[in-house]
């Protein structure tokens, strides 16, 4: 028998995406806000890295716990208290006045967000019992996560423009407070009893490894393969994680179920995602640095211009499930990641014939946008798909673990990589030899440097910085173009033919 369709569906679904875009705006609102932010605080280059992944990182490393705690205390509950978390953060990131401040309000914002996400899927599940209506629902939800991920920049460049780089973490209260509101009135509350005891022993172990493990990347990208401390996080996150998968699947009730990746719909939905994730949080990021370094655009303008990339996502985004009732889904999902591949490939391919300027980035962005829309949708249907109800949290905690911990690695690695071949590409700047070290830890530091010269000596240093960068943000963006290809091929050549993920699995 059909369960009745719950009249307040779409109602919920709106209210849940308006949380959705919320926090995915919040994963990138900060990359045009940074410059005038840097210029206020005078961040360290290590501060620097961390007011910027720190919300990702943490974010990413209570999804699992959060996932379990909806499941015990009601998915509804979690997500209000996750939003009175996130409207106080962005309260105290308002009045900072130090970087350290700013860090601890992004880390609190993290995980007011990770109380939120696992939520708004989870509901979604129950509120949607019809499975192609489930599916448009999904499709939503990826057009919301991955356009507020790219309109970020754009409403971040409004908001400095006018108002400041604190106009960035103000926007979020007043949105709270009406979520709060609503959810009061609006959402239902649903439960997935769980027996036993809360395993506290594997929340700490998934919070310590994946921690670990992004805090080990990012030391690695940035020190390199000497660096002791990388190495030594990394092994805490392969130890840490090793134990906390074996424990969990002797567990008679698991934090996680972790046999979900069994399922090989499943496994491979979730590492197309986390690989899209990688390059297009990499992609955002070091454009948004070049449109204000490169190019001398305002926040604002830079913003703008990455248009393209949220346009082209949001569309196909809400196409998609069309495509995936006609077509197998290995051809929706590849296909998608094809097209992730030719957009970030088109910037080094264009460099070759002639300058780059923003007509052939806006053409990149628009691809990349467009394949970005399909790829993520199909892979968050078949996902949420291939995953029984009663595990519906735990998937959720999943895949979003896979977009936020995706894109912050790509700011990390990718972000790491372009940095060390702008040093490559830098010329000899004739400054003392403090300057030109603090000119080569990034762009932004030779921007800075720059605007302390007079005469045509600081537009001669930015004149080079900007070519610099520009010679390394395009072999990047070709390394990052690796990661969907190498998803597109698992995807064609390990998911089955037949296969399509419009109806429960069981």
């Amino acid at each position: 028998m059909t369960p009745p369709l719950d009249p307040r569906r779409w109602a919920v679904l709106a209210i849940l995406s308006g949380s959705l875009l919320l926090i995915a705006m919040d994963t990138t609102i900060l990359n045009v806000a940074f410059p005038s932010l840097v210029a206020d605080l005078r961040p360290s280059s290590v501060q620097q890295l961390w007011i910027i992944d720190v919300y990702a990182l943490v974010l990413s490393g209570l999804l699992v716990t959060a996932g379990a705690l909806g499941d015990r205390w009601g998915r509804k509950r979690l997500l209000l208290i996750g939003f009175a978390v996130f409207a106080l953060a962005s309260l105290l990131a308002v009045f900072a006045t130090a970087a350290w401040q700013v860090i601890a309000a992004r880390a609190l914002l993290g995980a007011g967000g990770a109380a939120i996400m696992p939520a708004t899927l989870s509901i979604l599940r129950h509120v949607f019992t019809d499975a192609r209506e489930r599916a448009l629902a999904y499709a939503v939800w990826s057009a919301v996560f991955g356009g507020g991920m790219a309109l970020g920049p754009v409403v971040g460049g409004l908001l400095v423009q006018h108002d400041g780089w604190h106009s960035a973490f103000l926007i979020n209260i007043p949105i709270a407070l009406v979520v709060i509101a609503l959810g009061l009135w609006l959402l239902p509350e649903s439960h997935q009893p769980r027996e036993g005891r809360w395993d506290w022993w594997g929340v700490g172990q998934s919070v310590v490894g994946m921690l670990a493990l992004a805090g080990g990347i990012k030391e690695l990208g940035k020190g390199g393969p000497a660096d002791p401390v990388a190495w030594a996080l990394l092994v805490v996150a392969a130890v840490t994680l090793t134990v906390f998968v074996r424990r969990q699947l002797r567990l008679e009730h698991p934090l996680l179920r972790v046999r979900l990746f069994a399922s090989r719909p499943f496994a491979i939905a979730a590492a197309s995602i986390f690989l899209g994730m990688i390059a297009l949080g990499s992609a955002l990021f070091l454009i948004t640095q070049w449109f204000q370094y490169g190019q001398g655009y305002t926040p604002l303008e830079a913003g703008v211009r990455l248009l393209p990339a949220p346009l082209g996502l949001v569309v196909t985004s809400l196409v998609t499930p069309v495509l995936m009732h006609r077509l197998p889904i290995r051809h929706v999902m590849g296909g998608g990641l094809v097209l992730m591949t030719v957009g970030l490939a088109l910037p080094w391919l264009l460099q070759r014939s002639g300058p780059l300027g923003y007509g052939e980035v806006a053409v990149a962005l628009g691809v990349l946008g467009c394949g970005v829309g399909v790829a993520t949708t199909a892979a968050s249907v078949t996902l949420m798909a291939a995953t029984p109800a009663r595990d519906v949290s735990g998937a959720a905690a999943v895949e979003e673990t896979c977009y936020e911990l995706g894109a912050a690695m790509g700011v990390a690695i990718l972000g790491s990589v372009a940095t060390a071949l702008y040093r490559v590409n830098l010329p000899d700047l004739g400054l003392p030899a403090d300057a030109t070290a603090a000119a080569g830890d990034s762009i932004g530091e030779a921007a800075r440097i720059a605007s302390d010269l007079t005469g045509p000596a600081g537009a001669a240093l930015l004149t080079r910085a900007s070519d610099a960068f520009t010679a390394g943000m395009t072999p990047t963006f070709l390394m990052a173009a690796a990661l969907p290809l190498a998803a597109a091929a698992l995807t064609w050549t390990k998911i089955p033919k037949g296969l399509r993920p419009m109806e429960d699995a069981h």
